[in-house]
């Protein structure tokens, strides 16, 4: 990652204005905004094809502000109560700069997405899950559940595209077609191994591998880098992260940091780099008609909450092993396709029994399910704030869920000898928001850019599905405009 001197550079097998190194969608979308404001454009992609992380995600947007999907379903919103969900949601200390661009124009941004042909329904999933089974295009990402529901108007705001379960693949069809359409040149299995630094401290290119052949690439107005975060490099987590150290990634098995590091070789700033999502397979559909527990049979959040701050929670300040408990009621409650496969692992008519299956110190989750019940039978809770539509006390007979045993099949991991868990990282380059590489000093990096998670977004130590995409993809758009604009070098 040792930047290389422009002087030492013989000559360059491509120049193009504008190089976009990383075709995730924040890569796409910086694209196509430089190709369509005039620029010359080359995207470098290590893969065999574009995609990246992005095509393996759920596809979720977080937009809000009064989008014609929420008001097609009946909700009314603004870019204020937006801001304070997210400001609350994806703090403490979200970047509240960015967060109140973001907000301000994300019916603008919807419409972009709209304009390149993404489709959404205009219908709403109204219960607690990581994914829906279903082609509805709005989805609560946990706006309605307490204490955020006292801190602005609770409204939906997962923007789901038109297909069930999985779109980001959906997603960055449409953004790959959209870049290719306004003129963007890409090379794929090609890496960018270090920047090019010209005299004055500018970059100037990057230098790269294509099939085993050493390549230098210049861009005579800007690199912008949207190399993803860095999740699948276990010594910068070690340094950084090592919340997610034994945990799963969600990642396409490439986010290795590269452009954080190559940035940061000629004195780029990070932030936040400790920050990381992690996702508990924990079904929210289940959770919500239970409780969830510590391994002292503790409850410690209410289970509506958006399943990544319960998650979170409970990795970070929780003793593990977690558990789902759950009466055959609830758990029959939970349609089929809503169960994802999941069994219980332990099944009793008596909590005591139950306890001893889990390791639990006696009585301890006899206490914490009669102080539930007594509470349930009153309609409120008072220790968490759980929305009375799902308090119900719970009899027997009880089951326990182990998010270790995994989705899918139910069988998988059936021993509950799984991670229970997978993430991926927040951290990233300090960047303005135009896209701007910070350095320490905090000043711009001439000629240089990032987007997405190669960069330190609008989020602080919180996360909600769709700030990936929105954010990657909002960020971008603004990134490959400034590089567009860039004074050549």
């Amino acid at each position: 990652m040792t930047p290389v001197p422009a002087a030492s550079v013989s000559r360059y097998d491509h120049v193009t204005d504008v190089l976009v190194v990383g075709f995730g969608c924040a890569g796409a979308a910086a694209a196509y905004e430089a190709a369509r404001a005039g620029a010359e454009v080359t995207v470098l992609e290590r893969a065999g094809g574009p995609g990246g992380s992005s095509a393996l995600s759920g596809g979720e947007l977080y937009l809000g502000g009064g989008t014609p999907v929420q008001r097609a379903c009946g909700f009314q919103d603004t870019a204020d109560d937006m801001f304070a969900y997210l400001r609350a949601a994806l703090g403490p200390h979200a970047d509240e700069e960015k967060l109140r661009v973001y907000c301000d124009e994300s019916v603008e941004h919807f419409e972009w997405f709209t304009d390149l042909g993404v489709t959404f329904h205009h219908s709403l999933w109204d219960s607690p899950t990581w994914m829906p089974p279903s082609t509805d295009g709005l989805m609560w990402l946990g706006e309605n559940a307490w204490p955020y529901n006292t801190l602005a108007r609770p409204v939906p705001r997962g923007h789901r595209p038109a297909t069930n379960w999985w779109g980001g693949r959906l997603l960055m069809d449409e953004l790959t077609a959209a870049a290719g359409e306004a003129g963007a040149v890409t090379r794929t299995d090609t890496v960018a191994t270090a920047l090019i630094v010209d005299g004055d401290g500018r970059v100037a290119g990057v230098t790269a591998r294509q099939y085993g052949e050493e390549l230098a690439l210049r861009a005579r107005r800007a690199v912008v880098l949207t190399t993803g975060g860095f999740a699948d490099n276990e010594e910068m987590l070690a340094d950084h992260a090592p919340l997610l150290l034994g945990l799963g990634r969600v990642s396409d098995g490439l986010d290795d940091g590269s452009g954080i590091r190559m940035a940061a070789a000629i004195g780029a700033a990070t932030r936040r780099m400790a920050v990381t999502e992690i996702a508990m397979t924990a079904l929210p559909a289940m959770a919500v008609r239970g409780m969830l527990v510590n391994a002292h049979g503790q409850r410690f959040v209410n289970e509506d909450v958006y399943p990544g701050l319960f998650s979170v929670a409970a990795h970070r300040t929780q003793p593990g092993p977690y558990w789902v408990i759950v009466d055959e009621e609830g758990y029959e409650a939970v349609p089929e396709a809503e169960r994802w496969g999941v069994l219980p692992r332990f099944v009793e008519e008596d909590l005591a029994a139950l306890e001893a299956d889990l390791g639990m110190p006696a009585g301890a989750l006899e206490s914490a399910v009669g102080t539930y019940n007594t509470h349930a039978e009153r309609g409120a809770d008072p220790y968490f704030h759980k929305d009375p539509a799902w308090l119900r006390p719970l009899k027997p007979p009880f089951a326990a869920l182990d998010p270790r045993s995994g989705f899918a099949t139910g069988e998988r991991n059936s021993a509950g000898t799984g991670p229970g868990a997978a993430g991926f990282t927040l951290g990233g380059l300090r960047t303005t928001v135009e896209g701007a590489v910070l350095t320490v000093a905090g000043a711009p990096v001439p000629g240089l850019y990032a987007a997405g998670r190669a960069s330190s977004g609008i989020h602080g130590e919180g996360y909600i599905s769709g700030t990936s995409l929105g954010d990657g993809t909002f960020f971008g758009r603004k990134a490959g405009v400034a590089a567009a604009d860039a004074t050549p070098g």
